[in-house]
Formats: structure tokens, sequence, C-alpha cells
């Protein structure tokens, strides 16, 4: 029986912030490495064990970054979007009803999209090890045998031996320093968050202990909608109580069991942690991008986009961004998610979005912006097509500097090569398009006394949005 990878890729940005933002979370952020952490995770499952396309469960705002990560591994996914965030157990549920419709025996692997294994054997060999007791109707999570008395993660003392695993004795919230140290000599592991179950028993369990979210999240399943390679799920999806799925079922649940696991495994969730999965230098240091470390050392370093020196500094995180600069102590790593709390109290753009966008038909980027204009990279892939559209506020100048790109303005159709430019008057019927095999690259300049993303007017979109986003 193949396994079902079920790959919840939920999250707001924070903990990685500014490198994650909400727009685009840490599972599509890549450390040291070309896959993002949510690629990782996709081809973690493969192989005669994993079903070949796993179920996805993410954001409807992520839609366009899912896909084009599947693209980019040459992979396929049924990719199921929540029409607002309630959670891990109402993901967790939509996954398994939609297993369902291929196998009533489906076993599910629940795993989320930011972790970081980097032994796919190990892997996949735990969970071979934990069908026994899943497919014996047991809700399996994984343990990882701890290496150090961590304060960030929540702990699982294992109690009566079963096949592979053994029955759940306690579950545990994240201790401090002196309760961690007496939690891994009394022999309690890393609660993971994966999971390993018989989709039926899960629902099962879930009808008996929180009816409402599964009433909720079926009756979003009925009246989902397809949309291109999507399906959107209905909105009775946001009736769910929000819940995650330790607190909803397996914490009250009589048939929890945990697999003990030696493979390293990280949730990513601080600065600090990428220093765990980084390699280091001589000196200790975590180096990401164009970075230079004079006399210092055990520092986390991330510089996008522009060159950042440190003279004398020790156990630093330092990440700059073009348009942000965080830096904190590393026992403070944890203290980022406040941060941004604060930020967005302040209504700071920054805390949600960064200066790249991305759109289905490529992405954006604001490059400059004062008083009556603002300056833009636009990118648009291979057979991407911007909506028909006119703008109330602003008219707009375009400079192709890679590739041909196809212009409609005003119903007159004209190619243009590098290096050719075109004016958009304020109120014109306008589209591009790039029916091309490479990216086209064009700046935009737009001028104007208003130049929000809502000031837009869509009269045809081939990708069916509704929403007044950008292009």
């Amino acid at each position: 029986m193949n396994v079902v990878p079920l790959i919840l890729s939920g999250g707001s940005g924070t903990r990685l912030w500014p490198l994650s933002r909400a727009s685009k979370p840490k599972q599509f952020l890549s450390f040291g490495g070309g896959k993002s952490l949510f690629q990782e995770t996709v081809l973690r499952c493969r192989g005669d064990l994993f079903d070949p396309r796993p179920v996805v469960v993410g954001a409807n705002g992520h839609s366009f970054l899912l896909a084009e990560d599947l693209l980019a591994v040459g992979l396929g996914a049924d990719i199921l979007l929540e029409p607002k965030a309630c959670n891990s157990c109402a993901a967790i549920a939509a996954g398994c009803l939609e297993t369902l419709k291929r196998s009533r025996d489906a076993v599910v692997l629940v795993l989320a999209a930011d972790h970081h294994i980097p032994d796919t054997n190990a892997f996949a060999n735990a969970v071979a090890e934990g069908l026994a007791d899943a497919e014996a109707g047991r809700l399996v999570t994984f343990g990882v045998r701890p290496d150090r008395p961590a304060t960030s993660y929540g702990y699982i003392l294992p109690g009566e031996p079963l096949t592979k695993a053994a029955a759940v004795r306690r579950f545990v919230e994240k201790p401090d320093l002196d309760q961690a140290e007496r939690y891994l000599a009394e022999g309690y592991l890393w609660n993971s968050g994966n999971f390993l179950f018989r989709a039926t028993t899960f629902l099962e369990e879930l009808e008996r202990l929180q009816p409402d979210i599964l009433a909720a999240v079926t009756v979003a399943l009925e009246t989902a909608t397809s949309d291109l390679d999507f399906k959107r799920l209905g909105d009775a999806f946001a009736q769910a109580p929000s819940i995650s799925v330790d607190y909803a079922v397996m914490e009250r649940t009589d048939l929890a069991a945990v697999l003990p696991v030696d493979y390293r495994w990280s949730d990513v969730g601080s600065w600090d942690a990428v220093s765990q999965i980084v390699k280091s230098d001589a000196h200790g240091n975590t180096v990401i991008g164009d970075a230079t470390i004079l006399e210092g050392s055990d520092n986390v370093v991330h510089s996008q986009d522009r060159l950042t020196t440190l003279i004398g500094v020790n156990d630093m995180i330092v990440v700059s961004t073009r348009d942000c600069l965080l830096v904190a102590p590393k026992p403070r790593a944890e203290d980022v998610k406040p941060l941004v709390a604060r930020l967005q109290t302040e209504a700071r753009i920054e805390a949600v979005e960064g200066l790249q966008l991305f759109r289905p038909w490529g992405n954006y980027e604001r490059l400059d912006m004062g008083e009556g204009y603002q300056v833009k990279r636009i990118v648009v892939k291979p057979d991407g097509i911007l909506s028909l559209q006119k703008h109330c506020h602003r008219a707009e100048h375009w400079v192709v500097v890679q590739g041909r790109a196809e212009v409609t303005i005003d119903g007159n159709i004209r190619d243009l090569m590098l290096g050719q430019s075109v004016y958009v008057p304020l109120g014109t019927v306008h589209r591009l398009a790039n029916h091309g095999s490479e990216p086209v690259i064009l700046i935009e300049v737009q001028t104007g006394g208003y130049l929000g993303e809502d000031d837009i007017i869509r009269l045809e979109d081939v990708y069916n949005r509704e929403s007044k986003l950008a292009g």
C-alpha cells in the first residue's frame, strides 16, 4: 500500500523575518542549497513506499508559489487552497477527506512543508517502520531523539511498547532549560509534528472529539471549486474552529503512538536554528549571501542583494534585505515573532510584504518610490499573461531589458524587443504577455497622483482572479 504524503503549507512568515514574510513564508525559502524547504519536503517522499502524487493544503495567497515550486522539480500534486487559515487540524481533515477519494484504506503521512530532514533514506525507513502500527489503527507521530536540551520544541514521553512505536504517555509544551534537561534524562522525545495514520482512523477520532471541525471541512470540500491546478475549498472551511491537531486530537485520543527516530530534524523555527542546518566556518559563523566578518564568531548572517560586514561581533543574528535590517543577539532569536507582531500593530507593510511579490504570471519588485512616481522590475514567465486592464490614476512607461514582450494597447498588438519601450497613458486598456520560452524582464515607471495596487480595473483575466492584485 502506498503512503499518501499530506503536506501542510500554511505559515505567517514571522519567525524568519525579514527574509520570510506573510507573502512568502519560510517553506518557499532556500538555505544554502538550490531547493526550497517545500521542494525538499516533496522530494523526500519519493520511491516505492509513497504515492507519487502528494496532497498539499496551502494558503490561497500562496497558490502560485506552490505551483511554481512543484513545476521547478517536475512534480505534480493535488493542491487544496484554504479560504482562511484555521490551524493544522482543519487542514489535515481536508487532506484526509481528499485522500479517501483515492482509496478507503489510504494511509496518510502528514508533513509540515517547512521542516529540514537531510537524510531521506533514514526518513523513509522510519515511515516504513511506523506502518504496522498505523495500519493497526494507531495515530503515529515521529518523536526525534534529542541531542540537546532544546527549549523551542514540545516533548513526548513514550509509554507501553507497540509493534515498532510506543503508546504516548504524555505530551508537554515547550519547556524552560531546567525542564528540558530533565526531559532528556527521563527519555522524552522531541515532538516533530509529523504523523502517520489511516485517513479513516483520524477522521473517526475527529468526529468523536471535534465534530464541528469535521462538519465544516466536509461541507468545504463538497462545495470546493476547481481553478487551474487548484481546488479552492468552500467558504464553510472558515467556520471550522482554529485549533492545532495536537490540542484537538493527539492529546485527547487513546490511539496516540510515538515512533522514536534518530535522523537529523529541525523545524527551522528561528534564525538560531538556521545555524544548525547550514554549514558554519572555522569560527562558527553561518553566512548566507554576501557578507564579510572580521574577528567575529558564532554569528548568523544572511545578506540579500548587498554586502554586509561585521567587526568584532559575536553571537549575533544579522539579516539584511533591501528594505529591512534585523540585528539581535542569538539568545533572543525567538523574539522575532513578537517583533513582527509589533510591526503589524504599527501598520508597517514590511511586516507582511517584501519588495518582491509573486503573481500567477510571474513577479514584480519595487525598485524605487517617491512623490508621484514608482519604479518596478517586472518578470513575466514563459506563457505568462497579465490581465487586460486599465488604471484610473496612473500612467506607465515600459522598457524591455530581457526577452520579447507582446504588448496590447487600446487593441493594437506589437512586440517589444530588448531596449525598446512604450508609453501607456492613463485610462488606456493594455496588457503584457510572454509567448516565448524565456522570461521577459521589463522596467516599469509609474507616474500619477495615486500608485496603490488597487488602482486597477480588470477587464479580462486568464487566471480567473476577482481580487484587485497588480497585473
